[in-house]
């Protein structure tokens, strides 16, 4: 009974006008930059959190997310017409969704990822619904040692499970830390490391640092990579959209499948949709009674990891809003709108908020509604967009960057400072460091200093305090674990010769 009254609480919020505007409009925004190339979600809610200081926190949370979920619709498009996949998670629709292209079937291929994204997106959103309380209700037991090395164990856990060398993940974690701390301290009142500009007395802006980091520095790695796109506008119509009915046959157990591992990789801090996606495309061809039919076009190829990475898009909002634990970059930023308006998320968030939390999770529902019907329509317009040339884009991207991080202040050091971490951000991709766990510990930085310090008041001074409490010594067990792991994958990756997979 509860539940259906946190469901009433939270559709009345949802189907208010303002919210059900902010709504359409950050899904409409989602899949336009999902289908562009080269810009992504991280660039634009980093874009709109300017926006967000003059909105309603429901109203804001509701648009960015939209401009999250709605990305990962919008990323399969450009993989299935181009070849170049409109964002990360969508780069495995390249495998089987241009193959189906260049063999004269595009608009199944688009018909079907969009079903498949509605299909996964409404598992990870029943999910959500019916785990969040239970996941709340068990956080409120817990302590600032509890929070602190739950917090060390996400921000450990996202920067080695993650795609590339774990040291280096480590290391950004550290450095995202460091940056965190600059500021006034909240005990004492002294500034630390402002190194005499006043304007670090308040701490570098989040929203310069993710504007700089993944707005600047993808524009910058975009300009010369991504070339104007050649689409058969004539060979997608709505008839040839139509999917046979073996397409039916082999799509169903491979969304149910999808949706069950991205649910599962959306509430794991560190893995995020990319892994879902290529994780469901490698069960799908393990399973598969022919698999020499992937790669070539094969729908389930498709379908299999789009509703994976969307079902993951949602669950991943389970650890972010109950625990306060952003598991994606895109979560911190999430994170940071939150914060920035003044709330906390974690296990009070839903008591203390209903019409918050719950509306955004009901406006998930009416989003993914709306991402339905606005892709299949608008599929005709998404391909005329991808004829337009790059080099005529990304100048209006830099332009809205500094006019957003400029209109916070009106201070022309915050737009120094996403010059700053634009020119940081390129050369951490060239020399493959990743970006996303650096944001985590700068969000996380700060909360977990303020955790440890109110469990050493408690105990006064008293370390053990984080391995006598039976959860806190289970969070810490598990960090040293993967540090462990972290550190001997490090010594042995250059023993090993490389290996190439194919498919």
């Amino acid at each position: 009974m509860e539940l259906l009254d946190y469901f009433i609480i939270g559709m009345e919020s949802a189907l208010s006008l303002s919210n059900l505007w902010y709504c359409f409009l950050g899904v409409l925004l989602g899949t336009l930059v999902g289908v562009l190339p080269g810009i992504g979600a991280l660039a634009t809610i980093a874009l709109l959190l300017p926006v967000t200081f003059h909105l309603d926190p429901t109203n804001a949370i509701v648009m960015l997310a939209g401009v999250y979920y709605g990305s990962t619709y919008g990323g399969s498009t450009a993989s299935i017409l181009l070849n170049l996949p409109g964002t990360p998670s969508s780069a495995v629709a390249c495998l089987d969704g241009y193959p189906m292209a260049q063999s004269g079937r595009a608009g199944v291929a688009l018909f079907m990822t969009t079903i498949a994204s509605f299909f996964g997106a409404t598992v990870g959103i029943i999910i959500l619904m019916l785990f969040s309380p239970v996941i709340a209700e068990v956080a409120l037991k817990f302590g600032a040692p509890e929070y602190f090395s739950m917090m060390l164990l996400g921000l450990v856990a996202a920067s080695t499970i993650s795609s590339g060398a774990p040291i280096k993940g480590i290391a950004m974690v550290v450095l995202g830390v460091l940056i965190g701390v600059i500021g006034t301290d909240v005990n004492s009142g002294m500034a630390r490391f402002s190194f005499g500009f006043p304007e670090l007395t308040d701490g570098i802006s989040l929203v310069a640092i993710a504007m700089g980091l993944f707005g600047i520095a993808e524009v910058i790695a975009s300009v010369n990579r991504i070339r104007r796109g050649q689409v058969d506008r004539k060979s997608i119509t709505f008839r040839s959209m139509i999917p046979t009915r073996d397409d039916w046959r082999r799509s169903w157990m491979p969304m149910t499948r999808g949706s069950a591992i991205g649910s599962f990789f959306g509430a794991l801090p560190g893995t995020g949709g990319t892994i879902a996606s290529f994780m469901s495309y490698a069960v799908e061809k393990k399973l598969a009674k022919d698999p020499s039919r992937f790669g070539k076009g094969a729908v389930e190829g498709v379908t299999g990891p789009e509703s994976s990475n969307n079902a993951c898009d949602q669950t991943a909002f389970i650890p972010t809003l109950t625990l306060g634990i952003p598991g994606t970059v895109s979560m911190a930023l999430m994170l940071g709108a939150l914060m920035i308006h003044g709330i906390n998320p974690g296990p009070q968030l839903m008591t203390e908020k209903p019409d918050l939390f719950w509306g955004l999770i009901m406006s998930f529902w009416i989003g993914n509604i709306m991402l339905l019907v606005l892709n299949i329509p608008l599929i005709g317009i998404w391909v005329r967009l991808l004829a337009v040339p790059y080099h005529m884009l990304y100048p209006a991207v830099m332009v809205l960057v500094c006019i957003g991080v400029f209109s916070i202040n009106n201070s022309t050091f915050d737009v120094w400072v996403v010059a700053v971490f634009g020119a940081m951000g390129y050369a951490m991709r060239l020399l493959d460091f990743p970006p996303a766990p650096l944001l985590l510990g700068y969000v996380l930085g700060p909360l977990m200093e303020e955790n440890v310090r109110r469990a050493l008041l408690i105990s006064r001074g008293e370390f053990m305090v984080f391995l006598e409490r039976p959860i806190s010594a289970t969070f810490i067990g598990i960090t040293v674990a993967l540090l462990v792991w972290a550190l001997v994958a490090s010594f042995r990756r250059p023993a090993r010769p490389a290996v190439v997979t194919k498919g």
